[in-house]
């Protein structure tokens, strides 16, 4: 009965040879998918993509990205500088500052000097500020990029170039190029689903947009408090009985009215409902952490698992990819020290370090971090020039540090180095271009590759640039 409905929707259609030829390879490409998984979710992502399948053999199958929005400094962190120290209230060099221009400041300003103190940790000697020891705990799990540099120098375009590959608003999110290339393994929650502590992001939502990529494909984000979504939970007297029913009529409404129009948006509006239905079944049990033992809560530092936080949007991040969801994307943004960073950098490391470390801990101790990427990282660095005083300090595009483990990586791994001041790359630098290429590599595709053709151009995230870091893999 099924198959006589379809055949009768296509057969209601404007046929021509020019849609044949369009549209019918992918139709039963599409079909044969949803015969093969029975994910829904996947043969929609298959009818939107040359091919659901890999271009080779993937290291990591999902991506937990801990986004620090706002700049961390990487000398209060990972990359402390004795001779910056050293000249702590001195002028920079002038050869140093040729041709340089700062976002807020004058170049010209005084060094500051890092403000904690720092010990190596792991085999690899990687060094750690004191404000982070339960990160420098797990330091043989990590990579630790050191070299990585951007174009932009102000916050919104700079996150939106580490998330989208472009400066512009409006182009697919990493998370969206992910899930297109790999497709979503639950029916029940999204594939791409964003987290938010502290406060939004500079970028706003086009950092886990869409763009001209199918809307399924971008990032929903989930409240910190109540329903993870807004109207989630049916209205009083409306029961899942009488909610089933309502959509079993309007699925044969649409149905009708695919047959009789030829309407190719009834069968999507159709998904759109069944989805949402098991998503209100399946994301209050997802945001339930009663169910986790007491030990995994304090792992992550979680006092009370009714009050939103960084700590709680971690364990999250955990739960929700094993469920099946393919990127998860938290966003904090708390680090732009311009003013007050000595305060605020420990604030900031209260609220994140333990959380952070906690998740690598637990996915690996659960089997999962072998083929799950974590990142943690913002859109760029700070200046080793002070602001606000002296206590601040400016952006800096040129040379930044992230953290990331797990999903084909090398464990206990430096890669790259900056001089003295910490001001520009000395050995293997790495472009926001350049991470995004390898990050595709290691979910099993060549950057330049993974298309999408839109307004007549073949669309990717790494747009015509970026290498693979091999330096960077396992």
């Amino acid at each position: 009965m099924k198959l006589i409905t379809e055949l009768q929707t296509e057969r209601a259609r404007f046929i021509s040879r020019r849609w044949f030829l369009r549209d019918c390879g992918v139709g039963l490409a599409g079909l044969m998918m949803h015969s093969l998984t029975g994910n829904v979710a996947a043969a929609n992502v298959a009818a939107q993509t040359t091919s659901l399948l890999p271009h080779f053999r993937p290291k990591a199958k999902r991506v937990i990205y801990l986004f620090q929005a706002g700049g961390p400094s990487q000398f209060e962190l990972f990359d402390p500088k004795p001779e910056l120290t050293k000249m702590d209230g001195k002028l920079p060099p002038a050869g140093l500052l040729e041709g340089y221009r700062a976002a807020f400041i004058n170049p010209n300003s005084s060094l500051l000097g890092a403000k904690f103190k720092f010990s190596k940790s792991g085999s690899a000697g990687m060094d750690f500020s004191e404000l982070i020891p339960y990160t420098a705990g797990i330091a043989d799990d990590l990579t630790m990029v050191r070299s990585l540099y951007t174009d932009a120098v102000n916050h919104a375009p700079a996150q939106i170039l580490m998330n989208t590959g472009s400066q512009q608003f409006g182009r697919p999110s990493l998370g969206s190029w992910a899930l297109y290339g790999l497709g979503s393994e639950t029916e029940n929650l999204p594939g791409y689903v964003v987290l938010a502590s502290a406060k939004g992001t500079s970028g706003g939502a086009s950092n886990f947009g869409s763009g001209f990529l199918p809307t399924s494909l971008g990032g929903v984000p989930f409240r910190g408090s109540g329903d993870p979504l807004l109207y989630l939970s049916n209205p009083r007297g409306f029961d899942v009985k009488a909610q089933r029913d309502s959509l079993d009529v309007l699925r044969e409404l649409n149905e009708a009215g695919s047959v009789h129009h030829g309407d190719p948006q009834a069968k999507a509006r159709i998904q759109a409902y069944e989805s949402a239905f098991h998503l209100q079944a399946s994301a209050p049990e997802l945001m339930d952490l009663k169910q986790e033992p007491q030990h995994i809560l304090d792992l992550y530092g979680i006092k009370d698992i009714n009050v939103s936080s960084y700590a709680r949007n971690c364990l999250l991040a955990r739960r929700l990819i094993e469920r099946g969801v393919r990127f998860v994307q938290l966003f904090h943004e708390a680090w732009d020290q311009h003013g007050e960073l000595t305060k605020e950098m420990k604030k900031n490391c209260r609220d994140t370090d333990q959380a952070s470390a906690a998740l690598v801990t637990d996915l690996k101790q659960r089997g999962l971090l072998d083929d799950t990427l974590v990142l943690w990282g913002g859109e760029f660095g700070r200046t080793p020039m002070v602001q606000g005083g002296n206590d601040g300090r400016d952006h800096h595009n040129r040379a930044f540090t992230m953290w990331m483990a797990g999903g084909g990586l090398k464990p206990g791994h430096i890669h790259g180095a900056t001089d003295d001041f910490g001001f520009n790359i000395t050995l293997d630098p790495v472009h926001v271009h350049d991470l995004h290429a390898t990050l595709l590599h290691l979910l099993g595709f060549d950057h330049t590759r993974l298309t999408y053709r839109f307004q007549g151009r073949d669309f990717r995230l790494t747009d015509v640039f970026g290498k693979l870091v091999k330096g960077m893999l396992a």
